[in-house]
């Protein structure tokens, strides 16, 4: 049976269009098969999947309002075959608009965009998770600036949607440094995961928060974040959950030969039918 209140998820989403290529594939085959348990975790099927993608930014909270998005293959230099997928789930229009009620009643700005498409921050997660592309899914902006405190404001906008059936999925990367990745990388996400699962997992959530406004001042927190695009999901995740615990689903140390990246749910999830 579903959750009576959904957990949060700050997913790690992986490198461009992997699931459409064999060889790609088989390099985050443990982030595929913790994508694939998330359905499990929950439960049942939510009624839709706000996702908070680090590929897309505006000058204010923007939402995704059409009921039929487009593609936006928001990537360079794979195979062509890659730039005509398509994740051809429903939008969520009415849903949209509950989404821009609810930020607007925090006392911050936002508006419905009814042309934004799917970015791979969010098709590329969901054809793993629900490949049937029937649940509905819309994407919710970052805004612009990435101020941590506006994003988990934005999560605590958002968490009546839990008890509601509503998905929220922060996808980004633990990691994400272009200019430094594989055995280069490995002292620096190592160093930045630990102080993110410490973060995440150890702490009470008050000092959770407290740390995350502060991100930046972590131990290689630029060397992982250089702009920290990928990051800020986790802030809405974080915020929607309130009080609500972590638990890491997905870690490995030696993705293209030394990156370290994680995963994590916020809230419970089932395990054979039973709360965890």
């Amino acid at each position: 049976m579903m959750l009576t209140r959904l957990p949060t998820y700050f997913i790690s989403h992986g490198g461009g269009p992997w699931p459409y290529m064999d060889d790609f594939r088989q390099v985050f085959a443990a982030l595929e098969a913790s994508l694939k348990d998330i359905p499990r975790q929950i439960g049942a099927t939510p009624k839709a999947v706000l996702v908070i993608s680090g590929h897309w930014e505006a000058r204010d909270f923007t939402v995704m309002s059409s009921p039929n998005p487009s593609m936006v293959y928001d990537y360079a230099g794979f195979p062509e075959h890659t730039y005509h997928v398509k994740y051809s789930a429903p939008g969520a229009p009415e849903l949209a608009r509950r989404v821009q009620s609810l930020i607007e009643a925090a006392g911050l700005v936002a508006r419905l965009d009814p042309d934004q498409g799917f970015d791979h921050g969010t098709f590329v997660p969901l054809v793993i998770m629900y490949p049937d592309a029937k649940v509905p899914v819309l994407q919710l902006s970052l805004k612009a600036g990435y101020k941590p405190a506006e994003h988990l404001a934005l999560g605590r906008a958002l968490a009546s949607l839990r008890e509601e059936g509503v998905l929220i999925i922060g996808s980004g990367l633990s990691y994400h440094n272009m200019r430094q990745m594989g055995p280069g990388a490995k002292i620096a996400s190592k160093t930045f995961d630990d102080w993110l699962q410490q973060t995440l997992i150890s702490v009470d959530p008050d000092e959770r928060e407290r740390r995350l406004l502060e991100w930046s001042g972590a131990p290689a927190a630029r060397l992982a974040h250089p702009r920290e695009d990928h990051l800020i999901p986790l802030m809405v995740a974080v915020g929607a959950a309130v009080q609500e615990p972590a638990t890491l689903i997905y870690h490995e140390d030696n993705l293209f030969g030394g990156v370290t990246a994680s995963s994590f749910r916020f809230g419970p999830g089932n395990v054979e039918g039973r709360p965890v």
